[in-house]
């Protein structure tokens, strides 16, 4: 039985654990452009320089699983396709190739490896009083404004989006809003037009949708909306943002030997999240070794029940949510939800590699 994995973040790596574990006679063969499992919950402290984010696969990846570092082009009819040439066969593929950015031209994108690395270089590199710009008012651009604040407090830091802690319920909001001001967090409720003076110019100015121009040493690009188009390059069902579209056993419905699994599959509901892409894993594992035995697969569900913004090492946001993932009132701050915040980053690491469920 030849299992293929594609990606190997929070999804790819815990589907291969989970399914060498479960399926005996599976042998399975991830395929990872990096060599290195990437807790993109840790990208803003990778980019801070308050922790490292990546991980080898040989040590999350359970003994008897092949790690192949490279970059898949296309799957189809049975068959892996790399952009080496080489060919995979398989007999079930795993899509978990996750979620990517576009950024604007004249921007550092932080929220993919790539990206927090150049952006990790590049703060480093700046003097004391430089302006960093931080694009995106959702949790990617809080979490990353927040962190360089935190630690480098020799630099400005300005947060622009359109409506920064916009997915929170108002207190909660409010109280985010006091977090950041409190770590001389310049905020910004607007749309960005372009980066630069025009005609391919990045000079860094920051030109603003209502008129206004930002100047900038550094911007910063967090706005993660984007999926790779795999699927869609593949001839894959893909909804309008070019997810995987699946049925409710987390197959694709243009291929039942493929399954599609977090940012990258078209789930009702479903956001971009470890906290999303986690239960699926563990779901569509779980329903593919029923199918290796012989039995009915189910159906997946999951229930939200908050969502989590780290505000720097000392603060943090709690949302709770209704199943359906839209927020109650209530919401916790400061200390208990930076450990909650943290617990919900380790569990998603050890549930990863562990192949087991905590949820």
């Amino acid at each position: 039985m030849q299992v293929v994995v594609v990606g190997s973040g929070y999804a790819g790596t815990l589907v291969a654990n989970r399914v060498s574990k479960k399926v005996k006679d599976a042998e399975i063969t991830v395929i990872n452009p990096r060599p290195d499992f990437v807790e993109r919950v840790r990208l803003h402290q990778q980019i801070a320089g308050t922790a490292s984010a990546a991980t080898p696969l040989v040590e999350v990846l359970r003994e008897g699983i092949t790690a192949r570092v490279g970059t898949v082009d296309k799957i189809g009819n049975g068959t892996v396709a790399l952009t080496d040439g080489a060919r995979i066969d398989f007999d079930y593929v795993f899509l978990a190739v996750g979620s990517t950015v576009a950024p604007m031209p004249g921007t550092v994108p932080v929220g993919t490896w790539e990206g927090a690395q150049q952006a990790r270089e590049a703060l480093t590199a700046l003097p004391a009083g430089s302006q960093v710009t931080v694009i995106g008012g959702g949790p990617t651009g809080i979490e990353t404004a927040a962190e360089i604040a935190e630690a480098r407090t020799d630099l400005r830091v300005r947060l622009v989006g359109s409506a920064v802690g916009g997915g929170l319920a108002d207190g909660a909001r409010r109280r985010l809003r006091a977090g950041l001001e409190r770590l001389t967090i310049d905020i910004v409720d607007d749309d960005v037009l372009e980066i630069g003076s025009g005609a391919g110019q990045f000079d860094g100015v920051v030109r603003l949708r209502l008129g206004w121009d930002l100047a900038s040493d550094l911007t910063l690009w967090a706005i993660v909306s984007d999926v790779p188009d795999l699927a869609a390059r593949s001839g894959l069902a893909v909804d309008p943002r070019g997810r995987a579209v699946v049925d409710e056993f987390l197959r694709s419905v243009s291929d039942e030997r493929i399954f599609a699994v977090g940012d990258c599959a078209a789930v009702p509901g479903a956001r971009f999240a470890c906290y999303t892409a986690l239960p699926q894993a563990i779901h569509a594992a779980d329903n593919f070794a029923r199918l290796h035995k012989g039995r009915k697969p189910k159906p997946h569900s999951f229930p939200y029940w908050n969502r989590g913004i780290s505000l720097g090492r000392k603060d943090a946001i709690t949302q709770f949510t209704h199943a359906d993932d839209s927020v109650r009132r209530a919401y916790l701050a400061g200390r208990v939800a930076v450990t909650l915040k943290e617990m919900g980053a380790h569990s998603a690491f050890s549930t990863a590699r562990a192949g087991v469920s905590s949820f």
